[in-house]
């Protein structure tokens, strides 16, 4: 049971003309619970670029509620304008930033659902409309990530401890979260796990996030500098290594927050299997390998000056790429919404994905 209440990690208050998006700001976790409001795209623009709001699914759904908001002022217009608006809504909100799949995947189930408005020329309507399809991605996400935990949950035994990164709870998502959902579920069950949370640099996501939102639901977990994680393993105290996703190739090659590659790696190496959890929203099938995904690249800042304090000499150079892809043979199985993938090929992934 959980332990205590927060609020939604991200919610639409009011209607859709004059409504207006509200969401955690995750930068003050662990430390704070506070709201944030987001009246207008530039703001929903940079509460994704400053990782306010943060994981792909909550990216995908914070991006949705976004273009309605970029929409509100155009209710009275002709269509024309509204449709050019909202192209130029989706295009400048694909900005933000460039890893994470259900960014794009949900800024293109907004475009075409106002295209399937062929014959209206009311705008409100047409924006009606579009808050519909924002609330369907945002309660889809949340059967999705139900549904994860369900599949996930009979892997793990009881009793068994388990490796995490970076963060895939419902701070991540609409609610229970993709890996997190896993250890959610299984704490539903009756299973008694251990989570080890990588505190994942150098944002410190795992340390920040995943630790807090594991100590709310009262699962047991321990900390550790994610350069402990093969020490971790080798003495025998972890059985299985979850990690969630950004977007997944149509070959299982895997993009998730730098460091998990390296996990993948050691996991293999004391034969501990690797999963992945999330959302079939996640996969990108116009993309063969992993060698296609863009990496993001962040501000030198995020290092040399960590949390406002300076820990390195000034002007190091410095490399800083959000993002590593897990090659699909380090995956033993992705877990989603509609089943196991297993083997993790393209063939298993059509099969289970493909429209």
């Amino acid at each position: 049971m959980e332990t205590s209440k927060r609020p939604e990690t991200l919610r639409w208050v009011g209607d859709s003309a004059d409504g207006h998006l509200l969401l955690i700001d995750q930068t003050l976790l662990p430390l704070e619970v506070r709201e944030i409001e987001c009246r207008d795209v530039p703001s929903v623009w940079e509460a994704i670029r400053a990782l306010r709001v943060r994981g792909a699914p909550a990216i995908g759904i914070a991006a949705a509620y976004g273009a309605c908001l970029g929409l509100q002022r155009f209710r009275t217009a002709d269509r024309s304008a509204f449709l050019t608006e909202l192209d130029r809504v989706i295009e400048y909100l694909a900005g933000s930033r460039p890893t994470a799949v259900n960014l794009f995947w949900a800024l293109e189930r907004m475009r075409k659902t106002a295209s399937a408005f062929r014959e209206s020329t009311d705008a409100a309507e047409m924006l009606e409309g579009l808050m519909a399809e924002a609330r369907r991605i945002h309660d889809e996400d949340r059967a999705m990530c139900r549904a994860i935990g369900r599949c996930g949950a009979d892997l793990l035994a009881d009793g068994s401890s388990v490796l995490t990164h970076c963060n895939a709870g419902g701070l991540a998502t609409a609610e229970y979260g993709t890996a997190l959902s896993v250890f959610f579920t299984a704490q539903d069950q009756g299973k008694r796990l251990h989570v080890f949370v990588d505190e994942t640099r150098p944002l410190l996501q795992g340390a920040r996030l995943t630790a807090w939102e594991l100590m709310q639901r009262g699962v047991p977990c321990t900390l550790i500098c994610d350069s402990m994680a093969g020490q971790v393993m080798r003495e025998g105290r972890v059985q299985a290594v979850i990690t969630g996703a950004d977007r997944i190739a149509a070959n299982g090659d895997t993009a998730n927050k730098i460091g998990t590659y390296s996990l993948a790696v050691l996991a293999a190496a004391h034969e501990i299997p690797f999963f992945i959890a999330a959302p079939t929203s996640t996969f990108d099938l116009s993309i063969a390998s992993g060698q296609q995904i863009p990496i993001e690249q962040r501000e030198a800042a995020e290092i040399t000056h960590g949390f406002g304090r300076q820990t390195a000499p000034d002007g190091v150079p410095v490399y800083n790429p959000a993002f590593d892809v897990t090659p699909a043979r380090y995956i033993r199985a992705i877990i989603t919404e509609r089943g196991l993938i297993s083997p993790v090929d393209a063939a298993r992934i059509q099969s289970v994905v493909g429209n």
